[in-house]
C-alpha cells in the first residue's frame, strides 16, 4: 500500500492475476478458456518500413563553432583596425587584400615604361598618375590613370595600356607655356589653348605674349596673331587687355593705349603699322589712339601735347609802331 492508501501490484501480478509474493505457476490451457480470443497473425503483412536516414545536414558540425568564432574575432579586429587607421596605413603600404593575392601570383607592376615627357620628371608622371608599389595590374582600372594624368593641367593627352604579367606603359603629351595671363592681380603661365599651367615666377618666361582679363586666355591664339601682323611693332607691346570680352586694346611700354575694333582688328594693325612708319605717332605726345572707326583716326594728346599744339596754332601778336 503505497501513501494515498493504493494497494501496490507488480507487473507481473497484473498479467497473471496471482498475488503479489505468490509462487510462480505456469500458464496451462485451462487458463485460457474464456479469455478473448487473440487476432491471427497476418504472415502476408508487409514488414514494418524503415525510416530513411535525413538529408538535412545536422545544425553543428565538428569546426563549425570554432569557425564562427574566428570570423566573429576577425569582423571585431577589421572594424577596430577601420577605427583607428590601421587598415588605411595597411593599405597604403601594402596595398588592398586583392591586390596582396594578385602579387603573389606574379602580377605585380614590375616596370613602367613612360614616353612623351619634357618638362615633367618620371616621379611627377608617377604621382601624376596615383601609382604606388602596393598596386597589381589586373586590378589597375587603366581609364582611371589615365583621367588621373588628363587632370594635371601640363599633360594634354594621355595613353595607358597594360601589358600582362607585368608591365604598364603610358605616353603623354604636355602642353607648352605659351603666354602670361593676368586675372585679379594674379599672373598664370597659360597654353596655348588657354589652360593655366603655373603661377608666373620664373623670370625666363618674361618674352611670352602678355594678355589681361577675363577669357583672355581663351583668346590667345587671336593675340599672337595680331602680334604677328604687327611685325618688329609688336616689340613695343607690353600687353593685350580683352576689353568685355569682345575687343583689345593695345598697351604700348611707353604708356600710349591704342584701341582696336572689336571686327577686322588686323586691318587696323595694319593702319597703326603704317603711321608709325610715316609719322613715328607713338613717339609722339600722345596717350591714346582709337582705331575703332574705319573712317577716321582719333587721337588724345597728354598735357605736354595739348600745350605744344596750343603753341603751334596761336597766332604772334603784332606789337605798335
Amino acid at each position: 500500500m503505497d501513501g494515498a492508501r493504493r494497494i501496490l501490484r507488480s507487473v507481473k501480478e497484473l498479467a497473471t492475476g496471482a498475488p503479489a509474493g505468490a509462487p510462480d505457476a505456469a500458464i496451462t490451457p485451462a487458463m485460457l478458456v474464456g479469455a478473448a480470443p487473440s487476432a491471427p497473425i497476418n504472415s502476408s503483412r508487409p514488414p514494418r518500413r524503415r525510416l530513411a536516414p535525413s538529408r538535412h545536414a545536422p545544425l553543428a558540425r565538428p569546426g563549425v563553432g570554432m569557425a564562427a568564432v574566428a570570423a566573429m574575432f576577425a569582423i571585431v579586429g577589421m572594424t577596430g583596425a577601420l577605427q583607428n587607421g590601421a587598415y588605411d596605413e595597411f593599405v597604403a603600404q601594402r596595398g588592398q587584400p586583392w591586390d596582396l593575392a594578385a602579387r603573389l601570383f606574379g602580377f605585380d607592376i614590375a616596370a613602367v615604361s613612360i614616353s612623351g615627357r619634357e618638362r615633367l620628371g618620371e616621379k611627377e608622371v608617377l604621382a601624376a598618375a596615383g601609382l604606388g608599389p602596393g598596386q597589381s595590374l589586373p586590378f589597375l582600372v587603366a581609364s582611371d590613370v589615365r583621367d588621373r594624368l588628363l587632370a594635371t593641367p601640363i599633360i594634354k593627352s594621355a595613353r595607358v595600356m597594360k601589358l600582362y604579367p607585368d608591365r604598364l606603359v603610358i605616353e603623354i603629351e604636355e602642353r607648352h607655356p605659351a603666354g602670361l595671363w593676368q586675372r585679379d592681380g594674379n599672373v598664370s603661365v597659360v597654353s596655348e589653348d588657354g589652360v593655366p599651367l603655373i603661377d608666373f615666377r620664373d623670370k625666363s618666361f618674361l618674352g611670352l605674349p602678355f594678355v589681361v582679363g577675363d577669357g583672355a586666355q581663351k583668346r590667345l591664339p587671336e593675340y599672337i596673331a595680331l602680334m604677328k601682323l604687327a611685325g618688329d611693332l609688336s616689340k613695343r607691346v607690353k600687353a593685350g587687355v580683352l576689353v568685355a570680352g569682345r575687343r583689345w586694346d593695345l598697351e604700348m611700354i611707353n604708356g600710349v593705349t591704342v584701341r582696336l575694333p572689336e571686327e577686322n582688328p588686323g586691318a587696323a594693325i595694319d593702319t597703326l603699322v603704317r603711321m608709325q612708319k610715316e609719322a613715328r605717332v607713338l613717339d609722339r605726345d600722345i596717350m591714346s589712339i582709337d582705331l575703332r572707326a574705319r573712317d577716321r583716326v582719333a587721337f588724345r594728346l597728354t598735357e605736354e601735347g595739348v600745350a605744344a599744339r596750343e603753341a603751334l596754332t596761336q597766332k604772334p601778336r603784332r606789337s605798335g609802331g
